[in-house]
């Protein structure tokens, strides 16, 4: 379209490069088969309310159909001077004349064309997301299940806390992806409703069906405002906002999996094949995807910022600050958010957990000392705050004298309990090893039930 008949020069060449000709050939691949589906809709629908001839609509639902099939290859070395649509616009009038080329905008404008397009284009990436971090879900959960009774020790501060099991850790992790796609799902709630029918913005004064549009483009209805239905894109917002929070949850995961793989820590192994080598230290093993994992995480948080930030202080009206250049990140996002569910869950497949030395890190991390201080307050007469200086100073004696506190904690409880100790008292009282403290809080904390992880 070079004469529009209110503008009668063409853009110039140097701003065409910059906004159309880039990514030309991106645009056709990943932007037109939805556009042209779009057409065939609106079509369908301009030839049923008896708005076009049925015969040129016909004809014109041919001719984009052949397009399609020619993965639209006569658009390809052509110059758009206006932009893809108006490119793919001027062939139909070419080929089929003005009189069955020209309907195809006939109460419809590229406002209500754009929303529409943007929401079929989510469909598959989002599907992709949601499969992946479902399944991520589901691997967390099978491998909870199958290590309900690996003891290992809970961090806080980045020191042993008290005793859990890693099966306890991965379900409280999958609780919290679980949360984050329940969130991604509701802000995709908005993609049931089309814009198509919307116009460039005030709606259409012929007598279309936006009810009938909507129903074959897969859409559960049509959008209830105009305005809204072009001046919006908080459907992108709130998937990049979701998108963000689940990206926090997972880089969390991957610092924890990070410290856990280490050579210094090593409660987790992880198979050569998901492990990079050094070019200069024959020594190393590298837990690189984690590394993925953390930087991409990141960039989903920056997504957000960038869209939200392109959208703050545009008009609420149709805006390609809005509709174009703030949805840029989104296709992104959700490309790096389904590689970081794929790559967390494969790293959760197959760590291997050291049980010997989850169970010693427990132990030597001294993580019964908050039972002991149970028991004593429990007991008998002493407080709380006194049994934990008690069990405190037993922890600083154990450290100074190369202890464990699991048997002598026991001994010191019966001793300040006024218990018999003739004898071994060993012999007769169970210590309370970290995997005992596990279960006694399993016991008394039904909510850490098999039942409640869902396996």
């Amino acid at each position: 379209m070079e004469n529009t008949g209110r503008i009668r020069r063409t853009l110039l060449p140097s701003a065409r490069r910059v906004l159309f000709d880039r990514d030309l050939e991106s645009a056709i691949d990943n932007d037109l088969p939805y556009a042209t589906e779009v057409d065939r809709a609106h079509l369908i629908m301009l030839s049923e309310t008896g708005i076009v001839p049925r015969d040129q609509a016909a004809r014109l639902l041919r001719a984009i159909n052949r397009l399609r099939a020619d993965s639209f290859s006569p658009l390809r070395h052509r110059t758009a001077s206006r932009g893809l649509y108006l490119l793919y616009e001027d062939w139909l009038i070419e080929t089929e004349g003005a009189a069955t080329g020209g309907i195809l905008q006939t109460a419809r404008s590229r406002n209500d064309l754009n929303a529409t397009v943007h929401k079929l284009k989510l469909r598959r990436p989002l599907t992709e997301l949601l499969t992946a971090a479902l399944r991520l879900e589901g691997v967390l959960l099978l491998h909870a299940r199958q290590n309900l009774l690996t003891t290992m020790p809970a961090y806080t501060h980045g020191q042993a806390a008290v005793p859990i099991t890693w099966g306890h850790y991965l379900a409280g992790l999958a609780q919290a992806v679980a949360r984050d796609l329940d969130h991604l799902l509701f802000a995709a709630r908005d993609l049931e409703r089309c814009p198509l029918g919307a116009g460039a913005v005030g709606g259409a004064t012929l007598p279309i069906d936006s009810q009938r549009t909507a129903a074959l483009l897969g859409f559960t209805a049509p959008c209830l405002n105009s305005v809204d239905a072009v001046a919006s894109r908080d459907l992108s917002l709130r998937i990049l906002a979701a998108l963000s929070i689940l990206g926090v949850t997972l880089s969390r995961a991957a610092c924890d999996l990070w410290r856990f793989v280490s050579a210094e820590c090593g409660i987790l192994q992880l198979p050569d094949e998901l492990v990079g080598s050094s070019s200069a230290m024959p020594q190393k093993r590298n837990p690189f995807l984690l590394e993925h994992i953390l930087g991409r995480t990141a960039l989903l948080t920056g997504a957000f910022a960038a869209a939200a930030g392109a959208m703050h202080g545009a008009p609420f009206t149709n805006s390609i600050a809005t509709g174009s250049e703030a949805t840029r990140p989104l296709w992104q996002a959700c490309q790096d958010a389904t590689d970081v569910a794929k790559l967390l869950a494969l790293i959760v497949s197959h760590a291997i957990p050291d049980h010997e030395r989850m169970r010693n890190s427990a132990i030597s991390g001294f993580t019964v000392a908050t039972e002991v201080a149970n028991l004593l307050m429990c007991g008998g007469p002493m407080d709380f705050r006194s049994a934990h200086k008690l069990a405190g100073e037993l922890v600083t004696d154990c450290v100074e004298r190369g202890h464990t506190i699991d048997s002598v904690g026991m001994m010191v409880v019966h001793t300040v309990l006024g218990l018999d100790d003739t004898g071994d008292p060993m012999s007769r009282i169970p210590t309370r090893q970290p995997r005992r403290s596990v279960a006694a809080h399993r016991a008394s904390r039904p909510e850490f039930s098999t039942r409640t992880l869902g396996v």
